[in-house]
């Protein structure tokens, strides 16, 4: 069977991107720096992805060049006789396994919210009665568990297509739609009051508390 490979160089970049932003980065990092000292936090941050982050990154696309296999049996391959490499292989997969429980969840919970502001539940939320229709998603596990299994449903979906017409082809739209939003979001609380001194705050290190 001959081995499906991207169909773009645009397509591997944002599905790489798609696979290292991650949620987490989109809703919980932009409050974790405002907690944590805003533009210091973030030239920490910097600094630990540029240690860190790039040569874990560069080693992963290495592996995956060099081998042309998943990641238990790029180790297999490209493993010297008689070593025990292949071990992290497993540990690897057993992370990502551990992760997707984390993903499909927040995915889950995300899609739910979609749901309720499409039919107008939110319409008439106040401020501080936001983090009771958290509590109350949380109290539904029915509910939380059909938004999840609908996250990963949608996931087998796609990638049964393969990788050109599957992920690679939803990725370019997905990706694109992101970037959009984000830009969109950006422009927006620049343009709200105080917006420029947050954007000081966010962008300009300070070590005052």
């Amino acid at each position: 069977m001959k081995r499906e490979s991207f169909n773009s160089r645009l397509g591997f970049i944002l599905v790489s991107a798609g696979c290292a932003i991650g949620i987490g980065n989109v809703w919980k990092f932009p409050y974790l720096v405002g907690q944590n000292g805003g533009g210091l936090f973030v030239l920490i941050y910097l600094v630990f992805l540029a240690l860190i982050g790039v040569p874990i990154l560069s080693m992963e696309l290495a592996i995956g060049r060099a081998s042309h296999r998943s990641v238990v049996q790029a180790y297999k391959k490209l493993e010297p006789a008689n070593s025990k490499w292949h071990i992290h292989g497993w540990i690897a997969n057993a992370g990502c396994m551990l992760l997707m429980m984390y993903y499909t969840t927040v995915s889950g919970w995300m899609l739910d919210y979609a749901v309720r502001f499409l039919t107008g539940q939110f319409a008439h939320v106040t401020l501080k009665s936001v983090d009771g229709v958290f509590a109350q998603l949380l109290g539904n596990p029915v509910e939380m568990m059909a938004a999840m299994m609908v996250t990963v449903i949608g996931g087998f979906l796609v990638c049964s297509f393969g990788l050109q017409k599957g992920l690679e082809k939803i990725t370019k739209v997905m990706m694109s739609c992101l970037l959009g939003l984000i830009v969109l979001l950006a422009i927006h609380s620049i343009m709200l009051k105080g917006g420029m001194a947050g954007l000081k705050f966010y962008l300009m290190p300070s070590l005052k508390i």
